[in-house]
């Protein structure tokens, strides 16, 4: 069993903010994978789908963003999944609008999601889906930004960057964390992205 949570915020206040893309993806994930029964389990909406004939629970933690590990880990412990079977989906300050980065573990380079994480697992080893939001714009604060929604141009690059993480998503679990990384990192976003694996 693997388990792909992705962090954000509950409640209709902070729905398809920038802090909450990696909600924005699972929803996507549980659509393309004909899900649609949710239910409320240690403190998050979870879901349960097949993926190359392994279950996979789908994850929301509804403890907000900086307390996301006690779900997260709540589960997996119940569930038996061990850290290098989670894949994680956030968003990332320190990448541009429309850039994804994936990766196998690592620090929580500033996260507090990843941060609470890291803290509740008692390990770095997790997969990381990362996608970038940029900085703070037209005199906006941090938590101005990552609590508002996209305009502009960021809304298609955002957009782009969803559907991409669902597909890299679904690539590592049917193929393992280095094909999906081999085909989804990018370093700039110089390309119209075309969903599919």
């Amino acid at each position: 069993m693997k388990l792909v949570a992705g962090l954000g915020n509950p409640g209709r206040e902070y729905e398809h903010t920038r802090h909450n893309m990696g909600f924005d993806t699972v929803d996507l994930l549980a659509r393309r994978l004909g899900v649609s029964l949710w239910k409320d389990s240690f403190k998050a909406d979870v879901a349960t789908a097949m993926v190359s004939g392994e279950k996979v629970l789908l994850v929301k933690p509804r403890t907000y963003m900086n307390n996301s590990g006690e779900a997260v880990a709540a589960l997996a412990k119940y569930y038996k999944i061990n850290p290098e079977e989670i894949f994680i989906i956030c968003d990332d300050l320190d990448l541009a609008p429309g850039i994804t980065r994936i990766r196998k573990k690592g620090s929580a380079g500033g996260h507090n999601g990843i941060r609470s994480l890291i803290a509740c697992l008692g390990t770095e080893d997790f997969n990381r889906f990362r996608i970038g939001i940029g900085h703070p714009k037209d005199g906006h604060t941090v938590i101005e930004h990552v609590l508002g929604r996209p305009y502009g141009e960021d809304i298609e690059r955002l957009g782009e960057s969803v559907a991409r993480m669902a597909d890299a998503v679904e690539c590592a679990l049917a193929f393992g964390m280095d094909r999906a990384m081999n085909r989804f990192n990018q370093k700039k976003h110089n390309f119209v992205y075309k969903s599919g694996l």
